[in-house]
């Protein structure tokens, strides 16, 4: 059976959520395998409304097997807090797994991850100050602390000694600021080992074996792409791409037989960093209020705009894109006239894919084509053949820009609120 990788295709915050949420019913395994807690995925489904951060959105089906990959930095207190709302609302979390590889988001990243933004000043690149950046900058400088760390106390210890007397240096001397206690860390994430001990597994081999039992396994993207280090919007940037799947889960790409992007019927970003279709006019501020567009994680708003089909051609290049899921399709029901980005302008030059450099995608002019809008409530429609000539129109040419089919369009946040275009394997 085939590995599904769901992906971002424009700054995060697409849908995801719902997306891997509604395909779990149909797999053995979902996988959650880049990101940290900086990520959101909300999921409205017959338990109420949550926000996911950590654990992967299949969690709602007690059948599934929901994996946090060794390519996923875990905040432990925040971890623990979201399997205690589940608990909370009689959701049973045992279904979860961690990988022992994973590695930690300590109290120091997330100070350093605050003094680093202010540092910046007006050059700040937005992050959520969730210490994700600094976690991720350790595990790549071969400072880091992992989830197996915890569960040998004495060695635990040693580690936790010599890393913290390094940044307690940085902190104290570089930014003014008090030095976090060797004794304290250490007995508050003894208690968090102990506590997530039972969740902690080979998550690799797991992986492995279901998909030789010919399970189908489903696997959780976090932000998007071009928020990717290294195909992003650099330095506002944060995520991985489709390829992550193979380093932040240990598995062959060969094993992936589809990849569906996530695409928002139009456009929108957290943070700072450059977007060519952003509207700051009454526009804009219509689609964040029906679109409801406020980080899950931090609540702020987001910077909203039409649909950019050129990050989302670019994107589906670099992902290898099988089929598109839309999302907040309805959001659109209302505008007379939508408008497309189909190209960016620059000083008389015509662009077709991102530039590189953000300081002159920062310059980049939107090149817009306009499509008629269709003015009718699409949350009730479940067939795509009903809905209106124009909004048929509408995903036909997002398929043509993207370069590949349509599989859903989400009219609303329920998960019935979709329309099937083609199942995804």
């Amino acid at each position: 059976m085939p590995a599904i990788a769901i992906i971002g295709g424009q700054w995060g915050d697409e849908g995801k959520g719902k997306i891997v949420d509604l395909l779990s019913e149909k797999v053995k395994v979902v996988v959650r395998f880049s990101g940290g807690n900086n990520a959101g995925h909300t999921v409205v489904n017959q338990f109420g409304e949550f926000q996911m951060h950590l654990i992967p959105s299949g969690i709602f089906h007690p059948d599934v097997i929901c994996i946090i990959g060794n390519g996923v930095v875990i905040d432990a207190a925040a971890l623990l807090g979201e399997i205690e709302t589940l608990k909370q609302n009689r959701i049973n979390a045992s279904n979860l797994l961690i990988s022992d590889r994973a590695h930690l988001v300590m109290p120091y990243h997330i100070l350093l991850d605050g003094l680093e933004e202010e540092a910046r000043g007006s050059g700040a690149i937005g992050t959520t100050r969730k210490g994700v950046g600094p976690a991720f900058a350790d595990k790549t400088s071969r400072m880091g602390i992992r989830v197996c760390d915890l569960l040998d106390k004495e060695s635990f210890r040693k580690r936790l000694g010599f890393v913290l007397e390094y940044k307690n240096s940085i902190l104290t001397k570089l930014y003014g600021t008090a030095p976090l206690s060797l004794d304290e860390l250490y007995q508050t994430y003894c208690e968090y080992g102990e506590r997530l001990a039972p969740f902690v597994r080979e998550t690799d081999v797991i992986v492995r074996e279901a998909l030789e039992r010919g399970d189908q396994v489903l696997l959780e993207g976090a932000q998007g792409t071009m928020l990717d280090l290294d195909f992003g919007t650099y330095p506002y940037v944060t995520s991985a791409l489709s390829g992550g799947v193979s380093l932040g889960l240990g598995m062959s790409p060969a094993k992936i037989t589809e990849v569906a992007g996530v695409f928002k019927a139009y456009t929108t970003r957290v943070g700072g960093g450059p977007m060519p279709t952003e509207l700051k006019d009454e526009y804009g501020e219509i689609l964040r209020e029906r679109g409801h567009e406020y980080g899950t994680t931090t609540g702020r708003p987001r910077r909203c705009g039409w649909f950019d089909a050129v990050i989302t051609r670019y994107s589906a290049d670099v992902n290898g894109f099988t089929s598109a899921a839309i999302t907040k399709f309805d959001i659109l029901d209302e505008f007379s006239i939508i408008k497309i980005c189909t190209a960016y302008e620059i000083d008389g030059a015509v662009y077709t894919r991102p530039p590189a450099n953000s300081a002159l995608l920062e310059r980049c002019q939107p090149v817009y084509e306009e499509l008629p809008g269709w003015q009718c409530n699409t949350s009730g429609i479940r067939r795509f053949e009903e809905l209106p000539p124009q909004a048929q129109a509408y995903v036909r040419r997002i398929e043509e820009l993207i370069g590949c089919p349509a599989c859903l369009v989400s009219v609303g946040p329920g998960r019935d609120q979709t329309i099937i275009i083609r199942p995804i394997p």
